[in-house]
């Protein structure tokens, strides 16, 4: 455990999960299928032809996952609302089955404690809407508003903050430009009006939430870009991948514009998606919130391939996890910093929505417990020069479903049995339920 983390007063600990990796039970109670359900049943999609069809079987399980966030004294449980189980065809009537499932969630939660934090989407959209375009036609930001009316509607009284998207930028390049998850469409450059549409998305149900009085955030992935050498290429490379991954994602929602894509040959109306009034609507009155999901730092240099003005290049020197991805904790100081230098008073108080690790299945997973140990002296680091960071999420309480690696990547303090559904908290549980505590205590002296 650290030794001493200062943190400021009120500073939130939490967990974050998401629907389709944990709930499981797919095809009860009237939810409808969602892109992911579709796109597992592909030979090629998923590792080892996995699905989420019982996950973790949260649906049924929820009150013991409950239990173990209770065990860890947490603040705040951050979890995603399936789309398809409150409208199983992405509009019209609302399932009350699925909504009673939340409504039940929402009420254990509190009475044990813990401030949900909901995601309305996360990657899980309603078969319906994709068949019909998906986030490439306008039409769905508006059937996303629909939804989340129906959601706060009908949790609104007992949520005070609520988070729009996860990772809109992961959807859009994994989703929409490369194929390699749900829809599973190859668009390349195509995809692009998929980023505005989500973010139309954003600020049409940012709309809905603040008539109801609610807080409103959203999930960003975010990672720090380092061109691989001082050589000019280099860094106009990492200039344009910073446009794409990070900029494309934040600027409308801080600075109300697109940033520069020229290097894409993209003008800033991005194929013709953006249209008069949207940037206006999607930054609002701004953000009550900022939610950073940071894993690694990204290398930049020069292209190789004419398709894109920019070739990732490895880190190297440093630890890697078991999904192969370098670590580098004060890359999140580096990127917390460097928003705050970015977007100076625009930039709202930032939470760390998502940090963590996948290894093996060992219970006493001591690198875990270095990687969330390094991770938090960033936040710490970060908030020593001046970032307002208001709380930290890890990524995830439990082993779930990978997405695309199925279940062969665990990430979670809890490891799970899939063939048995047994849960059994590893080392990671005990050291941040510790740390958790003991900066409940110092907080208190």
């Amino acid at each position: 455990m650290p030794n001493r983390l200062d943190l400021p007063a009120g500073f939130r600990w939490g967990v974050s999960t998401a629907a389709y990796q944990i709930e499981g039970a797919v095809d009860e109670d009237g939810r409808g299928p969602s892109v992911w359900d579709t796109f597992a049943t592909r030979p090629w999609a998923v590792r080892d032809g996995q699905t989420g069809a019982v996950a973790c079987d949260h649906y049924h399980r929820w009150p013991e996952d409950v239990a173990l966030m209770r065990g860890l004294g947490l603040d705040g449980y951050r979890f995603s609302i399936a789309w398809p189980r409150i409208q199983p065809t992405g509009t019209g009537a609302v399932n009350p089955a699925g909504l009673a499932f939340y409504d039940r969630l929402v009420d254990g939660l509190l009475e044990a404690g813990i401030t949900p934090l909901p995601t309305l989407f996360h990657w899980d959209l309603p078969q319906v809407l994709e068949d019909a375009g998906g986030w490439l036609n306008r039409d769905t930001a508006y059937r996303f508003a629909e939804y989340t009316a129906a959601v706060v509607d009908r949790l609104g009284d007992r949520v005070p903050a609520w988070i729009t998207l996860n990772e809109p930028f992961v959807h859009m390049v994994y989703g929409y430009a490369l194929g390699i998850h749900a829809p599973g469409r190859a668009l390349m450059l195509d995809a692009l009006p998929a980023a505005h549409h989500q973010l139309l998305g954003h600020g049409l149900a940012a709309e809905v939430l603040r008539e109801h009085g609610r807080e409103v955030l959203i999930a960003n992935n975010l990672t720090p870009v380092r061109p691989a050498t001082d050589d000019p290429s280099d860094v106009a490379a990492a200039d344009a991948y910073d446009a794409l991954h990070n900029r494309l994602f934040t600027d409308p929602l801080l600075l109300g514009r697109y940033p520069d894509l020229s290097a894409f040959g993209v003008t800033e109306d991005l194929g013709g998606a953006v249209r008069p009034g949207d940037l206006k609507l999607i930054a609002g009155p701004g953000l009550d919130g900022l939610g950073v999901n940071y894993y690694n730092p990204t290398r930049i240099a020069a292209p190789t391939d004419p398709g894109l003005p920019f070739t990732e290049a490895p880190i190297e020197g440093v630890p890697r996890t078991a999904f192969g991805w370098p670590v580098v904790p004060d890359g999140l100081r580096e990127l917390l910093t460097g928003l705050r230098s970015r977007y100076g008073t625009a930039l709202p108080p930032v939470t760390i929505t998502e940090n963590g690790c996948s290894y093996g299945e060992e219970l006493d997973d001591q690198e875990r417990i270095s990687y969330l140990d390094g991770h938090l002296r960033a936040v710490e680091a970060a908030g020593a020069e001046g970032v307002d960071v208001r709380g930290y999420f890890t990524w995830s309480l439990l082993d779930n479903f990978e997405w695309a690696e199925g279940y062969h990547q665990r990430f979670g303090l809890v490891h799970v049995d899939f063939e048995t559904q047994v849960r059994t908290p590893k080392a990671s549980y005990a050291w941040y339920r510790d740390l958790i505590a003991a900066q409940r205590d110092r907080s208190a002296g």
